[in-house]
């Protein structure tokens, strides 16, 4: 029997009186390259992608159809846990001095954070940062929480400089608070806190928009009560 997808004149007379069905296209490498991408784009389950779906998940979409490309992912996500897990070994907050410096801080390492808190005992705000970092340190577990006192750490550091913040990336200075005016005085709370972190790049927090009323809001909100008159 003759093949009715050859490139012959009897078949395109063939075609022509719709005695045999047309050609069948040929599929082009980007066709491909392109199909590959739009499924990838639109497998969804429950509203997700699927470069947001977890392993369980992955394991619920596979099928003959598109086995190798969930497969691919699969092994992107894994070995995506395994680099966030080699880099997830920190969760608490260190005690650095002077000959720790350099080894704890400026060679932390590639790809790593160190949040520095330089402090003394006896002041409060430097307390309620501590705390703070206490507070955050197992949240963000890639990230290196430290604290030194101050004098130990620079000599003949000024207290008037306390408490001190610096935010280093792969050993670099990235952003530095110093001093309680910049900590917004003896009441910063942990939202803000955590929004200054997240403000210097050194951790990835929901808290977008400073948790901090803003003075004339606050200036408002007590004159409205002030003026609540009852009629």
């Amino acid at each position: 029997m003759q093949n009715p997808n050859e490139d012959t004149e009897w078949n395109d007379i063939l075609r022509a009186k719709g005695i045999i069905p047309p050609k069948e296209k040929e599929i082009s490498e980007e066709q491909i390259v392109s199909m590959l991408e739009e499924t990838i784009e639109k497998k969804t389950q429950d509203g997700k992608k699927i470069e947001d779906l977890d392993l369980d998940e992955l394991d619920e979409l596979e099928d003959s159809e598109d086995e190798a490309v969930l497969l691919e992912y699969r092994q992107k996500r894994i070995a995506e846990m395994k680099a966030l897990m080699e880099k997830s070994k920190f969760g608490y907050v260190g005690e650095i001095s002077a000959q720790d410096y350099v080894n704890e801080v400026n060679r932390a390492g590639e790809g790593i954070w160190v949040v520095l808190h330089l402090y003394k005992q006896g002041i409060p705000l430097c307390a309620l940062i501590n705390e703070h970092m206490r507070n955050l340190a197992p949240r963000f577990p890639t990230v290196k929480f430290l604290k030194s006192i101050s004098t130990t750490c620079i000599p003949n550091y000024p207290d008037r400089n306390l408490p001190t913040l610096f935010v280093y990336f792969e050993g670099d200075l990235k952003s530095k608070v110093v001093g309680p005016v910049e900590f917004r005085g003896p009441n910063l709370t942990l939202n803000e806190f955590e929004y200054l972190l997240g403000k210097a790049g050194a951790i990835e927090t929901s808290i977008k928009e400073d948790p901090r009323p803003r003075i004339r809001d606050k200036m408002m909100q007590d004159l409205s009560e002030t003026n609540d008159w009852t009629l």
